[in-house]
């Protein structure tokens, strides 16, 4: 993994079904000698979790379902889920989230700007593909970032460029770091009451292969669920929810407190079955 965005980046194991998940969460799990940043928290047995949770608390974030850019085969597929738990004894209600369109311009603020300095070390010289089209250092270092970094790559470096710069900092960055303790706060408080927090994975189906987006940020914004975890710190989950018309399957998210892994993958095995 190279290092895109360290206040963000997060290694999630991707997998067939929730025990093989379980299994390598429990290996990358725990504190590591050469990590002064992970936890010494001990790490539960996730491979042993077969009982089910009853009657838990769950939030749904309001603002997600009546988002005007749901699909509405997603939407109805996500309420029926709702409906489905409560018949299974769970308490789902709402909850109202006022941040819900400030979460992907936060996040691409903030993890753009630690994208330009934490790949600002691949030069070329130290780190880092370098090019054989290159007379001097300049050169080498213009054409080996051109070259090495593909067009997306790029825009985020301008981008959190930019926003670091002198003069924009305390209009972007700052203020975008103070959303995030917004935004944390918020959710903490949905915690308070409630087990976990659920919400639709995406607002759409993946993209057809080959299809030519010519906006990045319609692209970004698919984002908008998702990026709530990575901004929080949160323990989260997409499972698959059902297939769409266009037999493209989508998925539902469900997030926890922290350091509540087991009890997040012991009810998601409740929601996906």
């Amino acid at each position: 993994l190279i290092a895109y965005a360290s206040s963000f980046d997060q290694i999630g194991p991707i997998a067939n079904n929730l025990n093989d998940l379980a299994l390598v969460l429990e290996v990358i799990s725990g504190h590591d000698e050469k990590d002064s940043t992970s936890s010494k928290k001990l790490v539960p047995k996730l491979t042993k979790l077969d009982k089910a949770l009853p009657n838990q608390k769950v939030a749904y974030i309001k603002e997600c379902v009546e988002h005007e850019g749901l699909d509405s085969e997603i939407k109805k597929s996500f309420l029926s889920k709702i409906d489905s738990l409560k018949n299974e004894g769970h308490i789902v209600e709402p909850v109202t989230f006022p941040y819900l369109d400030y979460l992907v311009p936060t996040y691409y603020v903030l993890s753009t700007a630690e994208a330009s300095s934490n790949l600002s070390r691949f030069d070329g010289i130290n780190f880092g593909y370098r090019s054989s089209h290159a007379n001097n250092l300049n050169e080498t270092y213009v054409n080996s970032r051109t070259e090495g970094f593909g067009e997306e790559v790029k825009r985020r470096i301008m981008l959190g460029t930019f926003v670091l710069s002198a003069g924009y900092q305390d209009a972007y960055f700052t203020k975008a770091q103070k959303f995030r303790r917004l935004i944390k706060n918020k959710i903490d408080e949905f915690f308070t009451k409630h087990n976990f927090i659920l919400t639709p994975t995406t607002p759409h189906v993946a993209f057809p292969i080959g299809n030519k987006i010519t906006d990045p940020t319609q692209m970004y914004l698919e984002d908008i669920f998702t990026v709530l975890a990575n901004l929080t710190g949160n323990p989260s989950i997409s499972i698959p929810l059902t297939n769409h018309s266009s037999k493209l399957t989508y998925g539902i998210q469900l997030m926890s407190n922290n350091f509540e892994e087991a009890q997040l993958l012991t009810f998601a095995k409740s929601v996906k079955s």
